[in-house]
């Protein structure tokens, strides 16, 4: 008896020399419909995404919406840090830990109905004029690199609504997971604009900061891993957007 009393005095006693695990913070934009305030709570697929993964791994930590460019720069500099959701590129697979993907969308072109534009090819979007896009998002640096040098870099999303609602750029880009709700921001519908070539496939992902313990990252993988067995994943997935394609399961 005096001997399991002293393993249990033992075993409590290093229990109480561990560190408890730091909270993460969750950082997203706004972003309808994956992330977005209501009544002054996030809402949005991806957050209850997080909010599920936060359940089955036991992390703690409050979701913060903030502008992307912070958000990002915050994201590369501290630990126990995750952004959400973020795209998954070449030039950023090595500044962050992933998780996921969550989802898959599509970019295309878009101009007012109204313009009746026919743009078929990214040759005729390239010298269609004024295109507007935000400059950190991903999808500048891609058009960018592919020679476009019509592109308006502008600091938000409905800043590039905005100047096409005004007729200031004949085109924008951006996700179709996205596309209502950035309309909507600027009180115009899908039905008043017209898609032109998709020209990207984008899956995304939660990003844990470089400086995150990889056992707590691997955990958020293999809470993702099960919500895709169970159907939970895809539960989540169709009340928010019932004809997105399940997004694949990475190891």
């Amino acid at each position: 008896m005096g001997k399991r009393v002293i393993r249990w005095f033992c075993f409590l006693l290093v229990a109480l020399c561990v560190p408890a695990q730091a909270q993460l913070r969750l950082l997203t934009e706004d972003a309808p419909p994956m992330s977005f305030m209501r009544d002054g709570e996030p809402r949005g697929l991806s957050v209850e995404v997080v909010r599920a993964l936060q359940a089955r791994t036991g992390d703690s930590g409050q979701i913060e919406l903030m502008p992307w460019t912070r958000a990002l720069h915050l994201a590369q500099q501290e630990e126990d840090i995750a952004l959400f959701s973020t795209v998954r590129t070449p030039e950023r697979e090595n500044r962050f830990q992933w998780v996921g993907p969550i989802v898959v969308g599509t970019t295309s072109f878009y101009s007012l109905k109204s313009r009746e534009l026919v743009i078929d090819t990214l040759e005729q979007a390239a010298a269609s004029g004024p295109l507007a896009l935000p400059k950190q998002w991903y999808t500048y640096e891609t058009l960018s690199a592919k020679g476009f040098s019509n592109l308006y870099g502008v600091p938000s999303s409905k800043q590039m609504m905005t100047m096409l609602k005004h007729g200031r750029v004949n085109l924008i880009a951006t996700e179709d997971l996205t596309l209502a709700g950035e309309l909507a921001a600027v009180d115009l519908k899908p039905q008043d604009v017209t898609a032109h070539v998709p020209f990207m496939r984008s899956a995304y992902y939660i990003a844990f900061s470089p400086q995150t313990s990889v056992v707590r990252v691997v955990r958020w993988q293999r809470a993702l891993q099960q919500m895709h067995e169970d159907g939970s994943l895809a539960a989540i997935l169709r009340r928010w957007l019932p004809h997105a394609p399940m997004p694949p399961v990475e190891p």
